[in-house]
């Protein structure tokens, strides 16, 4: 457990690359940062998919989105420039490769982690196309503090919020459509 709670702490550290990749500074945000921003989104969707009547495993959620960038340890945070010249699926073969190998020995809760990431690849469950919808949320609310501050060029990132498809039921589909429509409103008054 101690070798994967050490590895981990790389996430602290390293870059977002599509920051980098677009002229932003570094430091601009890390891997973990991105995944704590996850998380509390995560956390606050399925709340709110909760309160409205479907029911949603909040534990899964949290757990799901805590551990869903952790393969970036060993692969790095590939930006999407780069599936495009490696593949999805090699990019993908790597990833799992990677998480595999972080989580072997970790202890007893090594099947349920690499059930919990199969799941999240696959969003295989209402709980894992949550966490990819606040996986997409985040990075937009990052972006969006980016662009208040001055920074520009950064529309490519803003597409994926005009035709969001989660595969999400109605309910839940509302709920992460009405956080979506509000990003775009706050940053339609910046611009």
């Amino acid at each position: 457990m101690l070798a994967t709670l050490i590895e981990l702490q790389r996430l602290k550290r390293l870059e977002r690359t599509g920051w980098t990749l677009r002229g932003l500074p570094n430091g601009t945000e890390s891997v973990a940062s991105h995944s704590f921003g996850v998380c509390v989104t995560a956390m606050m969707l399925a709340d709110e998919v909760k309160a409205r009547g479907l029911e949603v495993n909040c534990e899964r959620v949290l757990r799901m989105a805590l551990l869903h960038d952790w393969a970036e340890t060993r692969v790095g945070d590939m930006p999407k420039t780069a599936t495009g010249y490696f593949g999805a699926d090699a990019r993908k073969s790597a990833e799992k490769s990677a998480f595999a190998d972080i989580v072997d020995g970790v202890g007893s809760a090594e099947s349920e982690y690499r059930e919990l990431y199969k799941d999240y690849e696959e969003r295989a469950s209402l709980e894992a196309r949550l966490v990819k919808a606040a996986d997409v949320i985040d990075l937009l609310v990052q972006a969006y503090a980016l662009e208040r501050s001055g920074a520009r060029g950064l529309d490519e990132f803003w597409q994926v919020a005009h035709q969001p498809d989660f595969k999400l039921p109605q309910l839940a589909d509302q709920v992460v459509n009405e956080v979506l429509q509000s990003l775009l409103r706050a940053r339609s008054e910046i611009e």
